[in-house]
């Protein structure tokens, strides 16, 4: 094998932003036992376009089953607050943005900081296997589960690390991480852009639901792809949620940049 096909390893990326769009920072979110590379081509191509961006690789990621055993939902949700904040330091605005339960913890986070908006791919605050209502007594009895796969799926594949298992303690985790959100989710008060795929298997249509009816008129974009499975930023449709997150991102950086002027101009 030679060094150039070596697939790359599982770590945080971040860019310092150039040109008219360096004060404009994007934090992002990957999913549940995936890792920065599932957003990468996302954040590369808004790193071009200039935007200030930060992918924090969450604990217990990166690495295998084993180790995301060994962390919970506050450590996935503190990691990723403290890379917005170190970019919020930096840049004029920031944005939060993410993947399935990073979409969770970029709302959670929206819900804790004045963030300037939040776009989110197929964004996960529910579950399809009802089992999971009584996960905090069966993770007792059954320790790992295989993890859910898409029947033919079209994402591009990434090596994450050793997820072949995936403890029912972690998905306790996932799913009090899911309901903090949710409870959280008033308090949100950016706009919010959602992507979602219209054949996802692992998130169901009662997670966009449930944003529909708790965000309101804060819900200002919602994008359906139809060729697209759950990790839609490696998908055929990746382009689409490029671009459409970009024109989002500078519509609202401009406005944000619009009343900022505003409110200094009347005190």
């Amino acid at each position: 094998m030679t060094e150039s096909s070596i697939p790359p390893r599982p770590a945080a990326f971040s860019y310092p932003g150039h040109g008219s769009n360096a004060r404009t920072g994007i934090a992002i979110c990957h999913g549940f036992t995936g890792s920065p590379l599932s957003v990468l081509p996302w954040a590369e191509h808004l790193a071009a376009q200039g935007f200030a961006i930060s992918v924090p690789l969450l604990p217990g990621h990166g690495t295998d089953w084993q180790h995301l055993a060994r962390s919970n939902w506050h450590d996935w949700q503190g990691a990723f607050e403290a890379a917005y904040l170190d970019l919020a330091a930096c840049t004029d605005g920031c944005f939060v943005a993410g993947l399935s339960m990073g979409g969770a913890i970029a709302l959670l986070t929206a819900s804790r900081h004045p963030v300037a908006g939040v776009s989110i791919v197929n964004p996960g605050l529910s579950f399809y296997d009802r089992r999971v209502r009584v996960i905090g007594v069966l993770k007792h009895f059954q320790h790992t589960t295989l993890p859910i796969q898409e029947e033919q799926p079209t994402a591009a594949t990434t090596e994450d690390g050793d997820y072949s298992r995936t403890p029912l303690a972690s998905v306790h985790q996932l799913k009090k991480l899911f309901a903090a959100t949710v409870r959280s989710l008033p308090r949100v008060t950016a706009p919010v852009q959602v992507f979602k795929s219209q054949s996802d298997a692992v998130v169901p249509p009662t997670s966009l639901a449930m944003l529909r009816r708790r965000l309101g008129p804060l819900l200002v974009d919602v994008v359906d792809l139809h060729k697209s499975g759950h990790v839609a930023t490696l998908d055929v449709e990746a382009p689409e949620i490029f671009a459409r997150s970009s024109t989002f991102f500078h519509q609202h950086a401009a406005h944000n940049a619009a009343s900022t002027n505003i409110t200094s101009e009347t005190t």
